[in-house]
């Protein structure tokens, strides 16, 4: 018998001589190292970050060579240096690349979306030394008041078409809030960012929005960059609308994904019935959870209410709109709305309010005033005029995009209804009231999240949708061909619809000054005369003095108020008044750009005021002139 040899024990540490030498890593291949810091540089990974980097260096490089200062006829369109239009053109081509990789990494196109807003609205905010659009200098007026004096004086009778400021002050309040969280003077400070941080806001719920009714990011991110080529209204500066109208979106995303009524999705949950692209139909939800839901899109629908007076309409007509689908018959809901905004218009904004009903029998029914564009609605000089051209062509060409989805993409439509009718909603609307001028622009904001959405739809093809060989050339055609050409032609069309009027909206800091001593030196109580309020602190101090805008009104009656315009002033001062006009070199600009006055015809005004012994000449300035109203003077001759 053999004897038994011990097994070595593993826990006694062994010898120098027993241990087995130490295991290295090998040596990295020199082709794996090689292919590592290669892969930023393959083809597709190439072509997703390099026109973004380029892009973004050129705008960066054309940015100080932009002669805001010396705008002419056209605003900024001949302004831009070749530099920024070349980097538009990277972005679009990157763009239009990134998507076909948005199945498994989204997150290409939404920094090509970020980069677009920037590139296209960043320019005035980076470099303007004023306000952009002179009559948003009222709103940071409104928020100087609030900070002032701790109210806004819902229910008193103030001038100067203030009175829908004061009855609907959360916005203000909010961006009070604001300036004193952020310690500056003013919410002048920060205003002219307001359509980046509004349009940075706005990205993640439209992405919540069309994600409803698609699983494509292809299509929802073609659907946001549309969005924002097509967003040329103008509404998203620091004002009340643009703020309403992010939670009235915001409300309406939170109604399209969790308000389905149980069992009336009905073909709609069958794959086979819907379009490739389509996503499933929400899961339904409850009588609970609809009432929890209601609960806490309250506050939101307040917010609205406080904030704005004609979103509130838009959100019960878009809820009202919602009803008539079985998805979505949710009567609780619009009553709440409904009831929140009564509430408001009978009380805070009783004044306004009942004005507003009185006017009501002279604009039912009456569609062509009531979907005019401005107070005169004839655009003159060559950058106005090529403004309103664009916009006329950017709404037919978004509305054709659109309308062609509804024969293309019937199954995808059909599975989109709601976001449809949102979309359709507002235009009835111009049956009741033009809204000062503006309601054309505000029906084609509201419809405008649709519009994208139906618009990329035309344009992006259903993968797995092409089975035929035709049907896949066409796909591939239209993906290739007809989606480039399209948000090429909406960039082209965009540029002159935001930036062909420009000149009006950019104002010298001297002009600024000039009326902001002149408005000083008015007594309380005092009557401020200009053409138009669009010009830079127009309405400083407003609670302070009164404000009258003669020119805001038709053509006919300006004309004949040229003829003897002292006389004119005069006879409609009211008695024992002090009254100064203001007239400056923006109200010229946004006078003769809207047709307001006839060519030549603010010079007329100037210099028959600055003669006429019923005005003394109080300041004169490069950029205008202040006078003074003589009532003493009646009876003598110039």
């Amino acid at each position: 018998m053999q004897p038994r040899v011990p097994a070595p024990d593993l826990a006694q540490p062994r010898t120098e001589a027993e241990a087995p030498p130490p295991t290295r890593p090998p040596p990295p291949r020199p082709r794996r190292a090689l292919a590592r810091l290669l892969r930023p540089l393959r083809p597709q990974l190439l072509f997703s970050w390099l026109p973004l980097l380029a892009g973004a260096v050129l705008w960066v490089y054309a940015l100080p060579r932009i002669g805001f200062r010396s705008m002419g006829d056209y605003g900024l369109l001949d302004r831009f240096p070749v530099a920024f239009y070349v980097a538009l053109a990277l972005l679009t081509c990157g763009f239009l690349a990134a998507p076909r990789r948005a199945g498994t990494a989204p997150w290409w196109p939404a920094g090509y979306c970020v980069a677009l807003l920037v590139a296209l609205k960043a320019p005035p905010a980076v470099l303007y030394d004023s306000v952009r659009y002179p009559w948003a200098s009222k709103h940071d007026a409104v928020v100087n008041q609030l900070l002032l004096n701790g109210e806004l004086r819902p229910n008193g009778a103030l001038s100067g078409n203030m009175s829908a400021y004061d009855q609907w002050p959360g916005f203000f309040t909010l961006t009070g809030g604001l300036v004193r969280a952020f310690g500056v003077e003013s919410a002048a400070v920060f205003l002219n960012w307001a359509p980046i941080a509004l349009g940075l806001l706005m990205m993640p719920v439209l992405v919540l929005l069309y994600r409803t009714f698609t699983e494509d990011w292809r299509l929802v991110w073609t659907a946001v960059w549309i969005f924002q080529l097509a967003n040329w209204v103008g509404q998203d500066y620091l004002a009340p609308q643009g703020f309403a109208y992010l939670l009235h979106l915001a409300v309406i995303a939170v109604v399209l994904r969790h308000f389905v009524l149980p069992g009336s999705a009905g073909r709609l949950r069958d794959r086979s019935y819907l379009d490739p692209a389509s996503a499933a139909v929400p899961p339904p939800t409850g009588t609970r959870q609809r009432a929890v839901c209601v609960a806490v899109l309250a506050p939101l629908i307040l917010a609205v209410n406080a904030a704005h007076q004609l979103t509130p309409v838009m959100l019960c007509v878009s809820l009202f709109a919602l009803t008539l689908t079985r998805r979505y018959r949710n009567y609780g809901l619009l009553a709440v709305a409904a009831l929140i905004m009564l509430a408001w218009d009978l009380t805070m904004g009783r004044p306004l309010f009942v004005e507003t009903l009185g006017t009501l029998r002279d604009s039912l029914g009456e569609l062509t005033e009531n979907s005019r564009a401005g107070y005169a609605g004839e655009l003159t000089g060559p950058g106005p005029e090529l403004a309103g051209r664009a916009n006329v062509l950017m709404v037919l060409a978004v509305a054709a995009l659109a309308g062609a989805a509804l024969l293309l993409r019937r199954r995808l439509v059909r599975g989109a209804l709601p976001l449809l009718l949102v979309s359709v909603a507002p235009v009835p609307l111009f049956v009741v009231n033009d809204y000062g001028g503006e309601m054309l622009f505000r029906v084609y904001l509201f419809g405008l999240p649709g519009a994208a959405f139906f618009a990329a739809a035309t344009l992006v093809p259903a993968v797995g949708d092409a089975r035929h060989g035709l049907r896949r050339r066409a796909a591939a055609l239209t993906l290739h061909l007809a989606l480039p050409v399209a948000l090429l032609a909406l960039l082209a069309g965009f540029l002159p619809s935001y930036y062909g009027k420009e000149k009006m909206y950019y104002t010298p800091p001297a002009e600024t000054a000039l009326v902001t001593r002149a408005i000083d030196r008015a007594p309380d109580g005092a009557l401020i005369l200009a053409t138009t309020g669009s010009f830079p602190q127009a309405l400083h101090r407003y609670d302070r003095v009164e404000h009258w805008f003669f020119a805001e009104q038709e053509l006919p009656e300006n004309e004949r108020m040229l003829a003897d315009p002292a006389r004119y002033l005069a006879d409609r001062i009211p008695p024992g008044t002090d009254a100064y006009v203001i007239l400056t070199r923006t109200q010229d600009i946004y006078a003769a750009g809207e047709g307001l006055l006839p060519p030549g015809g603010f010079s007329t005004l100037r210099s028959r005021l600055s003669v006429s012994p019923l005005f003394r000449v109080v300041e004169v300035h490069t950029y205008g002139i202040v006078l003074r109203y003589r009532p003493d003077a009646e009876g003598e001759s110039p």
